[in-house]
């Protein structure tokens, strides 16, 4: 009897997952043909491809055939991917109102930390939104910039070190340490201290966040197959215990110390403690000032200043880190562009008294190009997940996306598209000329996404890594290590865009 109920059970599966990999043909959608349990994401479960890789394959081979769009599954889950790039721009900006959400767990209650603006929904996710928008202004990215060019003092203190050593450097483990101290400080207001003390507390529960044993890795895949109604009732969490306990306490006792002495710094913490207190950001020291408290304001609680913080934290360090390491890489396997970038930034900080300003920065246009173009080649974030809220007819065809679709928007492979960029492994700034860039479909460049939910903080993280850039080519002369292997290959064990065995380089420091 055992026996026969097994068979059963395992035949009832297995009929169930060949009827759900009809989905796409039920829906009139060509596809490519998935395997049973994988889907089509064989390569990247078993970690033979990273994420990003895994979608350009799926990517080129839905092109190959000539298709504008297609269907494929990311295990047992129908996911609708984009190929041609007005398809993209309806999504992501001209019928946003059909794809509003990322479809990311998020329980505010249970698991506080996860209740922040990349993860919330339709009004909670508006009314973040819009209390948010006002402390990423250019205003207030020059008043967090004098932070971010202290931490430079610590980032050229190391490089000295090893160039002295003549020892080869772990670039991404540097940078992360600067960027860590940039946000620690813009976000918490605490000195991380990441750079004179790689073990830092800060940087050792940074790390913690990005670990992906094969346990973590396993929760968060299940975490996008389980309805998150299923995942509350469970009172499932996905923040890290070890994480949410030190992150919490960090931003309560900074909350408490800042609101019992009227603290003030230049910083994004400011700024959310007068949207909790006051409704509003305003351009003053103030944190509480109860006779012009704003009865209607956006006021944010404790929780939301904390997963706000978290979530700028996380983003902020990581991607900005990951963005100056593959600028180096490159920049070290094309000597006359480094070159090139170093007689701009001399050039320009001599008409600034030589100081880096926020200004300066700002008139670095080839600095820029070379951003934009590390950014193209190797986005630090692969792709962006969208859900169809309401029934979507895709424009010129006969498919009808349901409510509750799962969309994914292949960043990495749309700017690796020959179609978009000839050549596309050169690494090119000139692309970014004003001219080049007239010339492409204004979404064939999307690392940050795009339209009412493109990523709030990219131009903090663009500043930070040009900064950090800035104060290390107009210093040092970076060459590729021997421990670097190239070509690369990325990463498969993280989700944000990394190379296999770490970027190593040399650097010499200049006269």
């Amino acid at each position: 009897m055992f026996l026969v109920s097994t068979i059963l059970i395992i035949l009832l599966i297995y009929l169930y997952l060949k009827w759900n990999y009809s989905y796409w043909k039920r829906m009139g959608l060509a596809y490519l043909e998935p395997e049973l349990i994988y889907g089509n994401t064989k390569e990247f479960l078993t970690r033979s491809l990273s994420f990003g890789d895994q979608f350009v394959k799926l990517y080129n081979q839905l092109k190959s055939r000539g298709l504008k769009h297609g269907g494929v599954f990311l295990m047992q889950r129908p996911t609708y991917m984009p190929i041609d790039l007005d398809i993209v721009k309806n999504i992501l900006q001209r019928d946003f109102s059909y794809f509003v959400n990322h479809g990311m767990f998020f329980n505010e209650e249970v698991d506080p930390l996860t209740g922040h603006l990349f993860n919330l929904e339709d009004e909670k996710w508006r009314k973040l939104r819009a209390k948010l928008t006002p402390t990423f202004t250019s205003g207030k990215m020059k008043m967090m910039f004098s932070t971010m060019v202290e931490c430079t003092e610590g980032l050229e203190h190391i490089l000295e070190e090893y160039s002295r050593l003549q020892d080869g450097i772990d670039i991404k483990d540097v940078a992360s340490r600067f960027t860590t101290d940039v946000i620690g400080s813009v976000a918490f207001g605490i000195d991380c201290n990441s750079l004179k003390n790689p073990n830092s507390e800060f940087r050792q529960f940074a790390k913690k966040i990005f670990e992906q044993s094969t346990i973590r890795r396993l929760r968060n895949i299940f975490s996008t197959l389980v309805p998150r109604h299923i995942l509350i009732k469970f009172k499932y969490k996905q923040t890290n215990p070890e994480v949410e306990e030190f992150f919490m306490g960090v931003v309560e006792s900074t909350v408490n110390y800042r609101e019992k002495n009227n603290v003030y710094r230049k910083d994004f913490m400011h700024l959310l403690l007068q949207l909790k207190n006051r409704g509003t950001v305003v351009d003053d020291e103030q944190i509480i000032v109860k006779e012009e408290r704003n009865k209607d304001g956006h006021f944010l609680t404790l929780n939301e200043v904390a997963a706000q913080c978290f979530v700028f934290f996380v983003a902020g360090f990581e991607t900005s880190a990951t963005t100056m390491t593959f600028a180096l890489l490159e920049l070290a396997l094309n000597l006359d562009i480094q070159d090139k970038l170093r007689k701009e930034i001399e050039s320009v900080l001599k008409k600034y008294g030589n100081n880096i300003t926020y200004e300066a920065v700002m008139d670095m246009t080839y600095l820029d190009k070379v951003v934009h173009e590390t950014l193209r080649k190797h986005p630090p974030i692969p792709g962006a997940p969208r859900v169809c809220n309401k029934p979507y007819t895709i424009p010129n065809t006969n498919v009808t996306l349901e409510v509750g679709t799962r969309v994914h928007i292949p960043f990495q492979a749309i700017q690796r598209d020959p179609e978009h960029y000839p050549d596309p492994e050169k690494f090119d700034p000139e692309r970014f000329s004003e001219e080049n860039k007239a010339k492409r479909h204004p979404f064939a460049f999307i690392p940050f996404g795009e339209g009412p939910r493109i990523c709030i903080g990219s131009r903090f993280g663009m500043l930070q890594a040009k900064v950090g850039l800035v104060s290390i080519i107009k210093n040092f002369k970076v060459t590729l290590n021997a421990k670097t292997p190239v070509p690369i290959r990325y990463t498969t064990k993280a989700f944000v865009t990394a190379v296999e065995g770490g970027v190593w380089l040399n650097v010499t420091k200049l006269e």
